[in-house]
């Protein structure tokens, strides 16, 4: 396995090996060699683990809010979401400036340290006994706030790597990105057998259930990451041929080093990328964020129903995902990465144009005080329900449905199960396709010059 994937690593994912690759040019020593890889493939692990942290909850983050704090609505759901996004916002430039001038284990291993500890906070979400969803709100911004060691990544990855490599491993950057999303809520998934009750370790006062599980396991996984970094991570920097240079970064210094040449970007080019990966990353970001909430009040699952089969929806789009990763190298060569992109894109507004509801059948309404059993409408989507339920699972969560406060639950056809099926398989095709594309084609703009500042 590991012979095989050194081979994966020098041959590009997206184009053929040219004049100027690694067999005809680089002059390098095999240690020197597999240093490098060795701190590469450790940052796609990184990378991995940073897109995990933000979606391992968020099937049952909704679910949660709402047994932790009564007062919690959608809207605020919203801002608990967004915290995430906007702590990483506020964090990525300012560790890609720190790592511009400090070696990069610094900045990684503080931002992940973050991470940790704002998991572990959010396991205790429930202990205050009032405003807990500000707490779950500034654990969620922490997360974020440590997920922004992404700038540092990718920027060491594009440094470390030659011209003919870089293609490859920015896309497998970009691909580790894509299945820690598309993947976290599978281990979310796993954790949904433990159910909401769990176990109590009444000493530290800790709930091991559904919701605070998966959190724990992304802590235990942060703290494996760290000591992996500073066993193995080490600062390499490399030119278009591959040759070693000087950077700041650098622990030691070569003599053989050569300095990076210094040419002009396409600033248009930079800002159309990075506009094209917000849309992509906000594109399946609303998409995990709503599906919970969404199907609990179009199908009436119980919360513990939400977070188990939304997570085995997303857990198929991952495998989906590992399908197109390998599918793209070869169809790239053919139609290009603009083309692959620009098709991932239409495919994406597709999925999202088969979602919205049609037809003359309506969810069924959440009337608390008659236990749901107002409106006698079936739709197809609920007779699989039906089958799927357990006797135990009857109405031990209290009231299923469409809130009555929600007007829209009124006067919206329900989306039904075939609509919503077929929408998950178009986004998970277009989404990994535009999310390794925009970033192949961000690295070939940007080169080996340092951009911890940029990829964020």
């Amino acid at each position: 396995m590991a012979g095989l994937g050194t081979q994966a690593e020098r041959e590009p994912l997206l184009g053929d090996r040219l004049p100027g690759s690694r067999e005809w040019d680089i002059i390098e020593t095999e240690e020197h060699y597999k240093s490098r890889w060795r701190s590469i493939r450790i940052l796609y692990l990184t990378m991995f683990l940073s897109s995990v942290g933000f979606s391992i909850v968020i099937m049952s983050i909704w679910p949660y809010l709402q047994k932790i704090d009564k007062t919690a609505d959608t809207s605020f759901l919203g801002w608990v979401i967004a915290s995430f996004s906007l702590g990483q916002m506020v964090a990525s430039p300012v560790f890609g400036l720190w790592s511009n001038y400090r070696p990069r284990k610094e900045p990684l291993i503080v931002s992940i340290f973050i991470s940790v500890a704002a998991n572990c906070l959010y396991a205790y979400v429930h202990v205050p006994a009032s405003h807990n969803k500000y707490y779950m709100l500034v654990a969620r911004g922490l997360v974020g706030f440590g997920a922004g060691n992404v700038a540092v990544i990718r920027s060491y990855i594009a440094g470390a790597t030659s011209l003919q490599e870089r293609t490859s491993s920015m896309a497998n950057t970009s691909a580790c990105q894509a299945l820690g999303f598309i993947l976290g809520p599978v281990f979310q998934t796993c954790f949904a057998l433990i159910g909401e009750k769990g176990v109590t370790w009444e000493t530290i006062q800790l709930q091991i259930n559904m919701y605070t599980a998966p959190v724990l396991l992304g802590a235990f996984l942060g703290v494996l990451n760290i000591v992996l970094i500073l066993i193995i991570l080490r600062e390499h920097r490399v030119d278009d041929l591959g040759r070693q240079c000087k950077s700041v970064n650098f622990e030691e210094a070569n003599t053989d080093e050569v300095q990076v040449p210094q040419g002009s970007i396409d600033q248009v080019a930079v800002v159309t990328t990075n506009v094209l990966f917000f849309v992509v990353l906000f594109i399946f970001a609303l998409f995990e964020t709503i599906l919970t909430p969404l199907t609990m009040d179009m199908y009436a699952w119980t919360r513990e129903q939400a977070v188990l089969y939304d997570g085995i929806i997303l857990a198929a789009l991952g495998v989906e995902a590992v399908v197109i990763f390998m599918g793209i190298k070869l169809l790239s060569k053919k139609i290009g990465e603009r083309a692959i992109l620009l098709g991932g894109l239409v495919i994406v507004w597709v999925g999202f144009f088969v979602l919205l509801p049609w037809g003359n059948q309506y969810p069924k309404i959440q009337w608390e005080d008659l236990h749901n059993n107002s409106i006698p409408n079936t739709t197809f989507g609920e007779i699989i329900i039906t089958l799927w339920r357990s006797p135990r699972e009857s109405n031990s969560e209290g009231p299923t449905g469409c809130p009555i406060e929600q007007a829209w639950c009124l006067y919206t056809p329900v989306i039904h199960l075939a609509q919503f099926f077929t929408s998950a398989v178009l986004i998970g095709i277009g989404y990994p396709s535009c999310n390794v594309m925009s970033y192949t084609l961000y690295s070939k703009i940007l080169g080996p010059k340092p951009q911890d500042f940029t990829r964020y």
